[in-house]
């Protein structure tokens, strides 16, 4: 690393040299791109407040969603370039990738892990240093309160230093593939702050990028999971009216489909995920007034877990004290991600009625499970309800299903979308 001495600032002509990258938070987001830039030379360090998630970083020993991610792990390049903290250190460049999840009840982005994140790298700043918010945040966060942050301590972003947000595009169970293929906003304090963020990810993206301004980029990542979040809420209304009139909504989206113009997506139990069921929020913290409709669709995806759990009680209601047996644990299929997870709300909630549920998922620690066949041998339940449609658990049902049906077992599969009938959910 170049001495702070022969530092560029901010204001000069060249753009700096990145050759430290300091990584703020080595969670979900974090640690993908620390592997990525020690596998292409970058001298990395990650910072983590857990402990234990530090130490299995450096002794190689973390066990990832991904095999390609595992490799990356325990490439020679990752052990010879990657070291995990539990404090910052002096970088040219800090990435914040920490969570913002929201305050309960109120729905109000919760920034004390960046302002904290911000915080700690202070003390490690020199002039011409590059400061990168990857975490999620509302609209005028690096504006309103990263900046003066840097301001207070005597660095002035565009200056000395180059602030940028570049937020994170990336899904779980894709997030090798998604890292490096994925375009890229990077929103800058000043077009040369943006430019200067873009040498972060240069060694190894292969998406493009786009360069915009602070609040353009916060508004970016806000905006595009919002408009999934309510094409979701659309099925889900669309899938609750279909329940009033007694129909398969899943035929009749496909037959809407046919229309060149229509792409409805198929109704859930509910969202989950980090991104998803906050984001939204974040537009509604900065602009009430203007967020009806975005309101309304997170309320409704908010509620589907409660339907979802009225709907296997009428399933279940001629059966007198069943043991249930629960596939799923996920927020989404072939993951171990259980981030607001409505699987986990849903049997939460049929608990709390009293039901006997056997709860159990194929990828999630400590409820695992190696044959469904064996499972159900050993379990015995009554009803078999599939919240999340992994891969495996498909197959295995459709395999399965003479047998399910001649056992007397109930299968429900209210994760696939179908109406909670037997005869249609194998």
């Amino acid at each position: 690393m170049t001495s702070s001495a022969s530092k560029r600032t901010a204001s000069s002509e060249a753009l700096p040299s990145v050759d430290k990258v300091v990584v703020i938070g080595t969670g979900f987001i974090g640690l993908p791109l620390a592997l990525q830039l020690a596998k292409k030379g970058k001298t990395v360090v990650g910072v983590d407040i857990d402990e234990n998630l530090v130490k299995a970083i450096n002794d190689q020993s973390l066990n990832l969603d991904e095999a390609e991610l595992q490799a990356l792990l325990e490439s020679d390049e990752v052990e010879e370039n990657l070291v995990a903290r539990t404090s910052a250190e002096e970088g040219d460049a800090f990435v914040i990738s920490v969570p913002t999840p929201l305050t309960q009840p109120q729905k109000s982005p919760d920034l004390s892990a960046v302002e904290a994140a911000v915080e700690s790298i202070i003390p490690h700043l020199t002039a011409g240093d590059v400061v990168n918010i990857e975490s999620t945040i509302p609209p005028l966060t690096c504006d309103d309160i990263v900046a003066p942050m840097l301001s207070d301590a005597g660095f002035e972003p565009g200056e000395d230093v180059f602030l940028a947000h570049s937020p994170e595009r990336i899904l779980p169970g894709n997030v090798f593939e998604e890292i490096v293929h994925n375009d890229r906003v990077i929103g800058g304090y000043s077009e040369r702050c943006s430019r200067a963020a873009a040498q972060l990810y240069e060694p190894f993206l292969e998406g493009d990028v786009y360069h915009t301004d602070l609040v353009s980029a916060e508004l970016c990542k806000l905006m595009e999971n919002t408009y999934r979040d309510v094409n979701i809420a659309l099925a889900n209304e669309f899938a609750l009216i279909g329940g009033e009139l007694g129909i398969d909504i899943t035929d009749v989206i496909g037959l809407a489909n046919n229309h060149p113009r229509v792409d409805i997506l198929r109704p859930g139990i509910g969202v989950g995920g980090h991104c998803l069921p906050i984001d939204p929020w974040f537009l509604n913290e900065v602009d009430p007034e203007h967020t009806n409709l975005i309101t309304t669709a997170r309320r409704i995806n908010d509620m589907m877990p409660e339907v979802t759990a009225r709907r296997i009680r009428h399933a279940l209601s001629a059966y007198d004290s069943p043991h249930i047996l629960a596939l799923g644990a996920a927020y989404k299929p072939d993951t171990q991600d259980q981030r607001e997870s409505p699987a986990s709300d849903i049997v939460a909630e049929l608990q709390l009625d009293g039901y006997d549920i056997g709860h159990r998922d194929r990828h999630v620690d400590g409820m695992e499970y190696d044959d469904l066949r064996t499972l159900v041998d050993e379990l015995d339940p009554d009803a078999l309800v599939q919240l999340v449609c992994h891969s495996e658990t498909n197959e295995e049902l459709v395999a399965l299903s003479d047998e399910l049906e001649r056992d007397d077992v109930l299968v429900l599969r209210p994760g696939a979308g179908n109406p909670l009938h037997p005869e249609s959910n194998v």
